[in-house]
């Protein structure tokens, strides 16, 4: 167990945080470097003008004895003329780099969140299901839109203040020495306890924002989760408990935004009174050194003017840090997200034939999810090219799981699993999935129209295509019926069609991706009678020519099938045709005779 105090460990993870920042950020080092070096530029030119009223009040008071009559300007008109047009130029140059330095840093902010929420989002495609299993959307969501946000604010300022904060120390320090050292280190004394402020202040804060980025990924899924289930909510009356839950997650992220609030507002107060003792340091003894005439009187004003130029920008440092740690706090869990290992690898290996028989071999294979300890074991299934499989058993028997490690979902933990004699491992994931088709139970259409989700496997098919796949999957009627035909929106979820709508959409994506391997999860079990008969009759049309795994608990839609399994506890217990089984008086028969009406219901062997 480690022993470092939990502050220390704060402050390297927000550093740590920025360094990993940085290494991802290794293509942008250019643009980094450009809007750095605009900021450092633009900080010279902003405290020039105080060195040059220090020079001015010189010239008045010296005249032809003055600091800028040495430099070949002879009478004071002229050296105040020459100060004059120095000044037009150095305000010039501020301007110049100011907008450069800000125009540098908020493409580099928006460029960089752009790129950070795509990658983000392309490595979290390529994760394995158990990876969204343990994850909630809504958090998932925070990070990619609201953390990405957060380091975005921070580049479109902070980083810009922190670069400017360390160049006027330097410079003004600079300045300080050279004209008096005495001064410098009494203006400089109040520096380190202000440095060891800003850190205090940020060991602090770090965990605080750590905490307020989880409770806003709280709040995101809350909402997340009662949006998608209002239909729900509303019919068990349940909205005012749900908008009580909702307060409690937005009161908790109040309260953690509350705790870090009062940290990082306590900085400033602390941080003045010791900016007033240098200032105070500068102001009486330089003052003092001025009237002995150890000091010259232009050099003792800008000595008071960068006096304040240094110190006060110092309680920026509050702010500055504030968003640092915000952005560091939310970069960790971008990085995090980005870090997550894939487990499904998808190798570039070999694309299936040209022409996919469709032959699918399960050959001793078993798997166990992590936290359920739930899975198969030591399945062997062969499905010769063109036949149909159908898979049956009680809720958690394991039959998805098999559809899911065909699918590559997840890797079978030891077995193998081959289509057309290839090792599924061998084959790289787009020529896998795409010989395959499939049709859940949890039917998910996207926004967007009635022919953006039949075409969303095969987004350039034609017209016809998409009319002859509807009609396959019995699916035309409807659609012909629907106020705008294919242009009809779905709405969220295709919420605006029926179960039975929806489920026939569904398969009519399928058959337009027209894959030798059809696979059907449980695909009429939340349909009507009418809508199982039509969808029964699409199958029928389908079927011939393809191999077809199915799911089914109605065992009146696997009658016909070419082979039947029975899985119970994660294995084979049962294999053969519907009439064999039958004979065999096992499970199955036990099953068949509930659904049929032979027995009493309490009495399932399947379920």
């Amino acid at each position: 167990m480690s022993t470092e105090p939990d502050h220390f460990r704060s402050s390297t993870s927000s550093f740590g945080a920025l360094v990993r920042l940085l290494k991802y950020a290794r293509g942008y080092r250019r643009r980094i470097i450009a809007a750095s070096a605009c900021s450092i530029i633009n900080k010279l030119f902003d405290i020039a003008p105080e060195i040059l009223i220090g020079v001015a009040i010189d010239v008045v008071v010296n005249q032809e004895t003055s600091f800028v009559a040495r430099l070949g300007f002879e009478s004071a008109q002229e050296q105040i003329v020459m100060l004059g047009v120095l000044t037009f130029f150095i305000w010039a140059g501020e301007s110049i780099f100011e907008y450069l330095f800000q125009v540098l840093w908020r493409n580099l902010a928006q460029r960089l969140q752009s790129d950070l929420r795509q990658d983000a989002y392309e490595h979290a495609q390529r994760l394995d299901m158990s990876f969204f299993e343990s994850r909630s959307s809504g958090q998932l969501v925070a990070t990619m839109n609201d953390d990405v946000n957060q380091l975005e604010r921070f580049l479109d300022g902070g980083a810009n203040a922190m670069i400017q904060v360390v160049v006027t120390v330097l410079a003004v320090g600079a300045v300080f020495f050279v004209l008096s050292p005495l001064i410098a280190l009494l203006a400089f004394t109040p520096i380190p306890l202000i440095v060891w402020g800003a850190f205090y202040f940020q060991r602090k804060a770090g965990p605080l924002y750590a905490d307020v980025r989880e409770k806003v990924g709280d709040l995101s899924s809350r909402l997340s989760n009662n949006l998608a289930g209002i239909a729900t909510i509303k019919s068990f009356t349940a909205e005012t408990r749900e908008a009580e839950r909702l307060r409690e997650a937005s009161e908790a992220y109040v309260t953690a935004n509350r705790r870090a609030i009062r940290i990082s507002s306590a900085f400033i107060p602390v941080i003045r009174m010791a900016i007033l003792s240098g200032f105070l340091a500068t102001f009486t003894v330089g003052g003092m050194m001025a009237l002995r005439g150890d000091l010259n009187v232009g050099a003792y004003g800008v000595l008071v003017f960068l006096t304040q130029r240094l110190l006060w920008p110092l309680t920026g440092l509050a702010q500055v840090i504030d968003l640092f740690e915000r952005a560091m706090a939310s970069t960790r869990r971008i990085l995090d997200l980005l870090a997550t290992p894939v487990q499904v690898h998808d190798r570039g290996g070999r694309d299936l034939a040209e022409t996919v028989r469709g032959e699918v071999e399960f050959a001793k294979v078993s798997f166990r999810y992590a936290n359920s300890g739930e899975g198969v074991s030591d399945v062997q299934l062969l499905v010769p090219a063109g036949h149909t499989l159908a898979l049956v058993g009680a809720t958690g028997s394991g039959k998805s799981t098999l559809i899911k490690l065909l699918l590559r979902f997840h890797d079978a933990q030891s077995g193998d699993i081959r289509v057309d004699g290839q090792s599924i491992r061998e084959l790289n994931l787009a020529s896998l999935r795409g010989a395959i088709g499939l049709v859940s139970q949890d039917v998910y259409l996207f926004e967007g129209t009635v022919r953006d989700n039949i075409a969303y496997g095969r987004p350039d098919a034609s017209e016809e295509d998409v009319i002859k796949a509807a009609q396959t999957a019995e699916a035309w009627s409807f659609i012909q019926a629907l106020p705008d035909g294919l242009q009809t929106a779905v709405g969220e979820r295709g919420v605006r069609l029926s179960g039975g709508q929806r489920q026939r959409l569904s398969l009519a994506r399928a058959l337009l991706k027209d894959p030798p391997i059809l696979v059907l999860d449980e695909a009429t079990s939340a349909v009507d009678n009418e809508t199982e008969a039509a969808i029964q009759r699409s199958l029928a049309k389908i079927g011939h020519g393809r191999t077809v795994i199915m799911i089914a608990h109605r065992l009146s839609t696997i009658v016909h099938a070419d082979e039947i399994a029975v899985i119970h506890g994660g294995r084979v217990v049962e294999q053969g045709r519907h009439a064999e089984l039958l004979a065999h008086d096992g499970r199955y028969a036990a099953q068949w005779r509930v659904q049929t009406g032979a027995v009493e219901s309490g009495a399932l062997a399947i379920e």
